[in-house]
């Protein structure tokens, strides 16, 4: 059970699991990428998914995380597939990547609302701002689990699943409650192996609860100004999600 437990205890696995096969949100980083046409930078890439599109597409594409076995994960897929992504082990709250300037920072997936707070949330802000030249824009999505239901008629989306070298991973949210302000969802991890050998573990994923007004205002006081916001329609898989996108005066 050794092999087995490492498998749960693996960040690159689960992400892959509930987050990589995501792909409602690539058309509009693809369209806000080229309108910009000069150096993205993307905030909590995880394993890749959005910046070895958008470096397959022929894009300046620096990417940050601050978990170094995503960074890693995604440093070898750049070299399989090819792609020229630079990558940086970072918090969003501190990050510097050497003095590089961005024409375009985007944190897709409610990265913003990873930030544990207002206090969290404005230091990401000051350090994007710092790393975009004049007129550069922010772009962030913001997801409200609930969908507009309260938190005791919101049910559980389907579980999400992945296949890979003959185990079976599926990941499964079995609750979704709202705690002072933020959101928690639950989930449940299995893990089949090949030999049938069955595992799981439980992970708990907190969102700051945030609405775009809310966040375009604390992006005023720290140097932005509001653009027009975006929407990502929802699927059969994910919620729905509004990008707010901000201008650096």
């Amino acid at each position: 059970m050794v092999r087995l437990t490492a498998r749960l205890g693996d960040t690159v696995i689960w992400h892959d699991v509930e987050c990589g096969d995501y792909q409602a949100d690539l058309p509009l980083w693809r369209e806000l990428a080229a309108a910009a046409d000069g150096p993205v930078l993307e905030i909590g890439c995880g394993t890749g998914r959005v910046a070895l599109d958008l470096a397959a597409r022929g894009h300046d594409v620096t990417a940050l995380d601050s978990d170094p076995a995503l960074i890693r994960a995604l440093d070898q897929r750049a070299r399989e597939q090819g792609a020229a992504v630079a990558t940086a082990v970072a918090d969003a709250r501190t990050f510097d990547v050497g003095g590089r300037s961005f024409v375009l920072a985007i944190a897709p997936m409610q990265v913003v609302q990873l930030m544990g707070g207002r206090e969290g949330r404005t230091a990401m802000l000051e350090r994007a701002r710092e790393h975009l030249v004049p007129g550069g824009t922010l772009a962030a999505a913001l997801a409200d689990p609930f969908e507009g239901e309260s938190p005791d008629d919101a049910g559980p989306p389907l579980p999400d699943v992945r296949e890979q070298d003959g185990w079976v991973f599926s990941s499964t949210p079995v609750a979704v409650r709202s705690e002072a302000g933020r959101t928690a969802i639950d989930r449940v991890r299995h893990a089949v192996s090949p030999r049938g050998e069955l595992d799981e573990s439980m992970a708990t994923i907190v969102l700051d609860a945030l609405g775009p007004d809310e966040l375009e205002a604390e992006a005023q006081e720290a140097g932005f100004g509001p653009l027009r916001r975006r929407n990502v329609p929802p699927s059969s898989d994910y919620v729905g999600s509004v990008v707010v996108v901000l201008e650096r005066r």
